[in-house]
């Protein structure tokens, strides 16, 4: 029996928003995609890696945090407070579906998305129980990451030296349980061979550990 994948609209506290719910056999948690600025819901990386949590019995949401309107102005594609909302707005979204019920939660970020999932991850300590950062901008929420309670996995990649720096920051600023991996050969998209597949190896054994196990 494969994936129930819903193709639906996640309804916030504003506008209506296109998601992909994707939710294997017995899932055994759940993972909010976060995706970063110039990108959305249909993001072939984000979506790669969420076919990878998939198979270790992980349902996925992946969601535009902005409208195709809004997405056209550089000021909210990089307004980190809005796309925090965003998605804490589709965690309330989340909390209603009868079939989630009881799933721990996960975020995925990238780039400036990883910002706001830890934005949220920081407003909402008791409903975040992992998060992950890939090519993260942590930087971007400097002043919420003392308050992240859920344990923090930042990848970055060998060759993105400038991200690398400020996640490294970022890792001293963290209280709460946090990893910083480095992926030798990989610039800011992970685009050379073999690179995505350790982010998902990555992030499926942190969401493995924390959702299904509850180590934290």
């Amino acid at each position: 029996m494969g994936n129930a994948v819903l193709n639906e609209a996640v309804i916030l506290q504003g506008p209506a928003l296109p998601g992909d719910l994707s939710i294997p056999p017995r899932a055994v948690g759940l993972v909010l995609f976060s995706h970063g600025s110039g990108s959305s819901r249909l993001s072939t990386r984000n979506r790669w890696v969420a076919q990878q949590l998939q198979q270790h019995g992980l349902a996925t949401l992946l969601f535009d945090l902005l409208t195709e309107e809004e997405s056209r102005d550089r000021r909210l594609v990089f307004d980190i407070p809005l796309l925090a909302q965003r998605v804490v707005h589709a965690m309330r979204w989340v909390e209603q579906r009868e079939e989630l019920a009881g799933l721990r939660l996960g975020l995925f970020g990238a780039s400036t998305g990883a910002a706001a999932a830890l934005v949220a991850a920081a407003q909402k300590p008791q409903r975040v129980a992992a998060v992950v950062s890939r090519g993260g901008r942590p930087d971007l929420a400097l002043a919420w990451l003392p308050h992240v309670q859920a344990p923090t996995l930042l990848i970055v990649g060998g060759r993105d030296e400038e991200v690398l720096e400020l996640n490294h920051q970022a890792l001293r600023l963290l209280k709460g349980p946090k990893r910083l991996e480095v992926v030798p050969g990989a610039t800011h998209l992970f685009e050379e061979p073999g690179t995505l597949d350790s982010v998902a190896a990555l992030a499926s054994e942190w969401f493995e550990q924390h959702l299904v196990h509850g180590v934290g």
